[in-house]
């Protein structure tokens, strides 16, 4: 079994087409399709079906896959944990982050952080609450910002602060003028929220359930902005976190601090248990902890 053969193997099961993954290796196509084939002899199952013009991967062809994906990111953090114990200072952070976190919390921490280490790169990927939990599981970030910690024996991590989720309403909504509201005083409102799976929904349910009510969803979205967006068009209310509105306050919107119940958020950065953190990484690990706890 070749390196080749592997690489290969992974670009068709991820395109799902053979023409396209030679395309995209800049190879012939007979080439990668030989290479499958021999790769399907050594291991003595099929590995792929055909599904019209695509090609799919069979029971076997998945379980090979996944094993396959941990040791490429295995291959990969060895080549650049070499690299970075040569110059630490200029390796590169694999980090993830929520829509939530990122408008003004992960441009503040890395634009102080390169003050410091000019010359370490960053590869941000967005996701939601879940699916960064995997990234992080899975090896395809090091580490991520999530709100809050997950309660998951896959990773662990430290809390970095907590801060208030707030009322969002029209600017022509009757409670606009108020200086706080009972969320209760919200029951008859239109919710907007995020659909199900995302975290931030959880929190306006749960914050409605504590105030006496089921909000009634009206409308969705799945990016802050997009709530934002619709609030302010007079679609309904919302609750946000409130870092989220520094540099983004919607015009024809306002915000209104919230009381009985008072919600909060805590913000924490989360890593694999099963991995170390490469030097870099390890690095903006320790800056990111020290940065919140002289804001607390």
């Amino acid at each position: 079994m070749e390196l080749k053969q592997l690489r290969y193997f992974m670009k068709v099961a991820e395109l799902e087409h053979v023409t396209d993954a030679a395309l995209s290796l800049d190879i012939s196509q007979s080439a990668v399709s030989r290479q499958i084939y021999n790769l399907e002899q050594e291991l003595g199952v099929e590995i792929f079906y055909r599904r019209g013009r695509n090609v799919i991967l069979t029971h076997a062809g998945k379980m090979f896959y996944e094993h396959m994906d941990r040791i490429r990111v295995l291959f990969h953090q060895a080549e650049r944990e070499i690299r970075e114990f040569q110059s630490p200072k200029t390796g590169t952070v694999h980090i993830g982050f929520p829509s939530s976190i990122a408008t003004y919390i992960m441009p503040a921490v890395v634009s102080a952080f390169r003050e410091e280490y000019p010359e370490v790169k960053f590869r941000l990927s967005q996701g939601s609450y879940y699916e960064l939990i995997n990234m992080v599981v899975k090896g395809h970030v090091n580490m991520a910002l999530l709100a809050p910690l997950p309660e998951d024996e896959r990773v662990e991590g430290e809390t970095l602060f907590t801060e208030k989720v707030v009322a969002l309403l029209p600017s022509s909504h009757p409670l606009a003028s108020e200086e706080e509201i009972e969320i209760n005083s919200l029951r008859n409102e239109e919710f907007v929220t995020f659909p199900e799976g995302y975290i931030l929904r959880d929190l306006i349910m749960e914050a409605c359930h504590k105030g006496g009510f089921a909000p009634d969803v009206s409308f969705e979205g799945e990016d802050i902005e997009t709530i934002k967006g619709m609030v302010s068009a007079g679609l309904g209310v919302s609750f946000i976190p409130e870092v989220t509105l520094v540099d983004g306050m919607p015009r024809n919107a306002v915000k209104i601090p919230l009381k009985n119940p008072v919600v909060t958020r805590s913000i924490g950065i989360v890593k694999s248990k099963e991995r170390p953190l490469l030097p870099t990484e390890e690095t903006f690990y320790r800056f990111l902890i020290d940065f919140f706890s002289h804001r607390r």
